[in-house]
């Protein structure tokens, strides 16, 4: 038995994880749990927050291996987890990375354990840039692990390859008139996935089970786009979770974009600043803008947002959860979760409209809301009220 838990940086990776575990994120070709899975050939467990433990359930309270969801693993990692017992836990610059027991502990309750040292490379995800600072890597890494001993299906001739690299394209995928250029990292096309006719795509690059890119659209490096999704235009070094829709022409970059997000058409979100300083972002925890020590941030949105035609975003833009914007000029760069509006100005999305949208939406996918996650969006509606402008 194996469970992931949130640890400490679960709050600096809001707005994402406001509806989900730490181990649900999606980077290079899969979820952090998906990589855990198939590491340890077994499924996991989720130790998270109360409200979101209903949709993703915990394991008994016995002694287990239990492992911080934010850590990338390795296989020297697997290997040295492999090796703990009782009452041992794993340690990597004075940081709790994984342990052996029967409750849920915070590095401070666990005085009584027997500290093992890890001092190999790991890469662990504290905010949400570094999703794609280490996307491109995750990509080439997932892609070795993920078609280990496979044999991808045949390449169209009407393709046009540039360079000696690795292509992947799994059964039922169409790819047909495209550019693949395999130079600085490896493609993969998930199943019945298809690019359409004049794409242009440069590696690493993943493109997730039953997703579209479109005719013409230009994709560069360190990009996943997840499942069931739709994608055009520009997008460069950016993560796109799952059935989400940026399907028109307009920039992305250096972005990470949640689930049953809407991108409309023409839309483009800066990822640099017009002097080329240090870009800032907003930190939950800090409740405060906070230098990100980098130069290109593009836009963070959450869940289940969407942005009207045209819209511009500032450089590093976060998004909370069932936004809503639209007109004219830039929005501000943090747009709380359940907010209505634009650069005039945001009002509190009223929830009853917000889910009835997210239904709306997910019915187009033959999907529906259950119980659970409507229980977990109004705690999120609550939560995030502090935010947000009052009527």
């Amino acid at each position: 038995m194996v469970s992931l838990f949130d640890g400490p940086y679960r709050k600096f990776l809001l707005p994402f994880t406001f509806t989900r575990p730490v181990a649900e994120i999606r980077i290079g070709m899969s979820t952090l749990r998906e990589k855990w899975n198939h590491y340890l050939s077994t499924s996991t467990f989720t130790d998270t927050e109360d409200y979101l433990s209903e949709m993703y359930p915990g394991a008994a309270q016995k002694e287990h291996l239990r492992i911080h969801a934010a850590c990338l693993p390795n296989l020297l990692l697997v290997q040295a987890l492999q090796k703990l017992s009782s009452g041992q836990k794993l340690v990597k610059d004075n940081e709790l990375i994984a342990y052996v027991g029967s409750n849920s502990f915070s590095q401070s309750d666990m005085g009584d354990f027997e500290t093992v040292a890890f001092s190999a490379p790991l890469t662990i995800i504290r905010h949400p840039w570094d999703l794609f600072l280490n996307n491109a890597q995750a990509l080439k890494d997932d892609f070795e692990i993920f078609t280990h001993n496979r044999t991808s299906s045949p390449i169209s001739s009407s393709n046009r390859i540039v360079g000696d690299g690795k292509i992947f394209i799994e059964d039922g995928a169409s790819v047909e008139c495209a550019v693949l250029n395999t130079e600085d990292g490896p493609i993969y096309i998930g199943k019945n996935a298809k690019v359409m006719e004049g794409a242009l795509i440069r590696g690493s690059f993943a493109l997730g089970e039953n997703s579209i890119v479109k005719m013409g659209a230009k994709i560069y490096g360190g990009t996943t786009i997840g499942p069931c999704c739709k994608v055009g235009g520009e997008i460069n070094n950016s993560i796109v979770f799952g059935y989400s829709n940026k399907a028109h022409d307009g920039f992305i970059g250096n972005a990470v974009v949640g689930e049953w997000c809407n991108i409309g058409a023409a839309t483009d979100a800066s990822n640099l600043k017009n002097n080329y300083d240090e870009v800032r972002a907003w930190s939950y925890p800090s409740q405060k803008f906070i230098k990100t020590s980098l130069q290109f941030c593009g836009l963070l949105m959450a869940d289940h947002s969407r942005c009207g035609i045209h819209t511009m975003f500032n450089t590093a833009t976060v998004v909370g959860v069932s936004a809503n914007i639209f007109g004219t000029g830039f929005p501000r760069t943090f747009i709380p979760s359940f907010s209505w509006g634009g650069s005039h100005g945001f009002s509190s999305y009223n929830f009853e409209k917000a889910i009835a949208s997210i239904r709306a939406m997910k019915s187009r996918k033959s999907l529906t809301v259950d119980s659970k996650e409507e229980k977990m969006l109004r705690n999120v509606f609550e939560q995030s009220s502090q935010f947000r402008t009052k009527d």
